[in-house]
């Protein structure tokens, strides 16, 4: 692979690295966004139904103190009907049996018309009393949220009550929609900075004190019991969808290996396809060359038998048994001549290849080069040679008919390959170099290590139908030096080498084509190490 095919192929698989991991970072973030919303949801859910149970529980209280208040002894100067209603209502009264069938009230205190709450509690109590007369509702006191307790009073006339509530035996255990024990949420009822933990939860950060934090805040529906429902939860890295990450990512990985293997297939057959044209203009080529160079070795036979004809025409006339049947016969044979050379002549002007200089186009040579030494990717790795090439900065495009062009450094490439086949593969080296001549002329080297053109060899290397190789048709080089020629390039034979054996192996052939005019001038090559 050339080192601009390594760059163009580097590039794109680098855009498509690029890409892939685009994509999976946006797939694995939209997973985490998914699971992180749905892990708020369900919190913000459990939140409001834990907070609507322990309203319903509180509630109760405000109703148990309701009824409390209407079972009211009776008032000095009532009537003798409301004094035994009120007893009887009192007889009848669950006031004893309160703690047996709401176990949260751990007791029930009656402050009696006239008397007074016990004496420990006495200032609490009154103070929560007074404040309930106020208010008209209920009033907490002596709360003690660390250890689940307080006291609700309530302010009636003439006697006043106050319950004892736990929490603990608030909480509606078999409603909780949490697993108390192993839920990662937790509640606590607030007042006043302090709380009682209903559930314990985990709101402790990770290892690395990454994650996310979630918060829920509501009163309780009694103004009577005001405490904060508190609920919390922390998520951890590893709630986070690392297994659907993982397989997104390997999704996405899997595709972008089969579009890369795509793409590499469709290099591969556009490499076959551009070869196979090159095959094919190869043989119109070549046909061409072949017709023309049999016409133009018939031309000459059939000219010097026009010329012995017209000859004998001659001698014949000169004598006479019968003259006017062999003159008749000679005439015939002069036309027929006459008539094969005329085919002859347009077979050869039909075959003959056009001018291709009204066809050449500024090209870089140096990626004509690289686009060949593509194509041949797969010989040169079947072959084990390796190719350096030497590119002079700076220099000009090239004026050229981009197919003859690239035909000419195919064959040259091919006859290398071909010829370094002979030696042993760690010998096989193909250099390349392109470099400025004049500043108007690029040329390009194609020197190969392989053994060599005979001397005797190198006066006929051009000549049609010579070849040194068994089974070469010796049209190969014919055809390269004509579409140069017509392109107004020029190809050549370097010189051998002067130095040892090993300076003078393999054969440099070189084409000299004019730089494009209108463009720079390129700069002398530099040495090259």
């Amino acid at each position: 692979m050339t080192r601009a095919w390594r760059r163009r192929f580097a590039r794109v698989h680098f855009t498509g690295l690029l890409l892939w991991a685009v994509v999976a970072c946006a797939g694995a973030g939209w997973l985490v966004h998914a699971r992180l919303q749905q892990l708020r949801e369900a919190f913000e859910t459990d939140a409001r139904i834990v907070h609507r149970l322990l309203s319903q529980r509180v509630v109760q209280h405000d109703a148990v103190m309701a009824t409390l208040a209407l079972l009211q002894p009776p008032e000095p100067g009532a009537t003798p009907d409301a004094a035994r209603a009120t007893e009887e209502a009192t007889a009848a009264s669950p006031l004893p049996r309160l703690p047996s069938v709401y176990p949260q009230i751990l007791s029930v205190l009656q402050r009696p018309a006239g008397g007074a709450w016990p004496t420990a509690l006495q200032p609490p109590l009154a103070a929560a009393e007074a404040a309930s007369r106020q208010s008209g509702h209920a009033e907490m006191a002596l709360p003690d949220l660390p250890a689940g307790r307080y006291h609700l009073v309530l302010a009636s006339t003439p006697a006043s009550y106050a319950l004892q509530i736990d929490l603990r035996m608030t909480i509606p255990r078999d409603e909780w929609p949490m697993a108390m024990d192993s839920s990662p949420v937790r509640v606590t009822l607030a007042q006043g900075g302090t709380a009682f933990v209903v559930q314990p939860g985990r709101t402790e950060p990770g290892r690395w004190g990454l994650g996310w934090s979630y918060g829920f805040h509501k009163l309780l529906a009694a103004p009577s019991q005001p405490l904060d429902v508190v609920a919390q939860r922390h998520v951890g890295l590893r709630e986070l969808p690392w297994l659907g990450m993982l397989g997104w990512c390997v999704l996405t990985a899997a595709l972008w290996a089969a579009g890369r293997a795509l793409w590499r297939q469709r290099i591969a057959r556009q490499r076959a396809e551009e070869l196979l044209r090159l095959g094919q203009v190869a043989r119109l080529n070549t046909l061409g060359e072949l017709a023309a160079g049999m016409a133009h070795e018939l031309n000459q036979p059939l000219t010097a038998l026009l010329s012995s004809t017209q000859a004998a025409q001659r001698l014949l006339a000169d004598d006479p048994p019968d003259l006017e049947t062999a003159q008749t016969a000679m005439a015939r044979a002069v036309e027929q001549a006459r008539r094969a050379s005329t085919v002859v002549g347009r077979l050869r002007r039909l075959v003959e290849r056009p001018d291709l200089s009204a066809q050449a186009q500024p090209l870089h040579l140096a990626t004509a080069l690289q686009d060949v030494l593509h194509l041949l990717e797969p010989e040169l790795a079947q072959r084990a040679i390796a190719a350096e090439v030497t590119v002079a900065p700076d220099l000009a495009p090239v004026l050229a008919e981009p197919v003859a062009l690239q035909q000419i450094i195919h064959n040259l490439l091919m006859n290398a390959m071909q010829a370094m086949e002979q030696v042993p593969p760690a010998e096989r080296r193909l250099t390349l170099r392109l470099s400025a001549r004049d500043g108007t002329r690029i040329a390009l080297s194609v020197r190969d290590h392989g053994p060599g053109v005979p001397p005797e060899a190198r006066e006929h290397l051009f000549e049609p139908f010579y070849t040194t190789r068994s089974g070469g048709l010796g049209l190969g080089l014919t055809l390269c030096e004509s579409l140069a020629q017509a392109m107004g390039a020029s190809l050549e034979l370097a010189p051998a080498a002067p130095g040892n054996a090993a300076a003078q192996r393999g054969a440099e052939f070189v084409l000299v084509l004019p730089a494009a005019p209108g463009t720079p001038a390129a700069a002398p090559p530099s040495p090259q190490p």
